[in-house]
């Protein structure tokens, strides 16, 4: 198995499942402000993406209130957020291995430190990038590079975990090989990924832990 010097996760749908509270949250969003009902299939398509490409995407003119009432919604309803099974144990053994954890994530920096989980997890990661610390977000490889730059990594020792394609696009563009969370065996989704897991010990596993 392939040994990696930084292991670096994308947050939601990776390490916290977060899934309903962002698709529920943005349909909620779309309803009060256009009064349009999306299904679940079209609000997932967004699951994941900075608020602002969302809101162009979607044909918000205002991206600043669309991000402000998406973000109140997610927080009514982040009841339902919660780390995926074995995740935190799993962070704390790569850490103990002397491997660099890294996070690279859509959120903003606000977003991220607001997050109850995050904030307990923070000893467990050398650099988190957030939406602000890069140019362009994913599906460009910035985020990723922005990463390896901050802490001295190089592409062919870095492994990327992720969730969506664009965290897959993010990480191959950046030249970094991928490792699909697929947590409720949906299957590719036409994600090349050079591993796959459904469980923390399936990415125990590839990370040789």
């Amino acid at each position: 198995m392939k040994q990696y010097t930084d292991i670096v996760f994308d947050i939601d749908g990776t390490l916290l499942d977060t899934e309903r509270t962002g698709v529920l949250s943005l349909l909620q969003t779309v309803k009060e402000l256009t009064g349009r009902d999306m299904t679940y299939q079209e609000g997932y398509e967004y699951f994941g993406t900075p608020s602002a490409r969302a809101s162009r995407e979607l044909g918000f003119s205002n991206a600043a209130r669309f991000a402000e009432v998406w973000e109140e919604h997610f927080q009514e309803l982040m009841y339902m957020v919660k780390p995926f099974p074995g995740v935190e144990q799993l962070l704390a053994d790569v850490k103990k291995a002397g491997r660099r954890v890294g996070v690279v994530t859509s959120r903003s920096r606000f977003e991220f430190s607001y997050d109850p989980t995050m904030r307990l997890w923070m000893a467990f990661f050398n650099k988190v990038v957030c939406s602000e610390d890069s140019a362009r977000h994913k599906p460009f490889p910035d985020p990723m590079l922005a990463y390896m730059k901050a802490v001295g990594a190089v592409p062919e020792t870095t492994l990327f975990v992720g969730d969506t394609v664009h965290d897959w696009q993010c990480g191959h563009a950046a030249g970094c090989d991928f490792a699909h969370a697929d947590w409720f065996a949906r299957g590719q989704q036409g994600i090349q990924a050079e591993y796959r897991f459904s469980d923390a010990s399936g990415l125990r596993q590839i990370l040789g832990l």
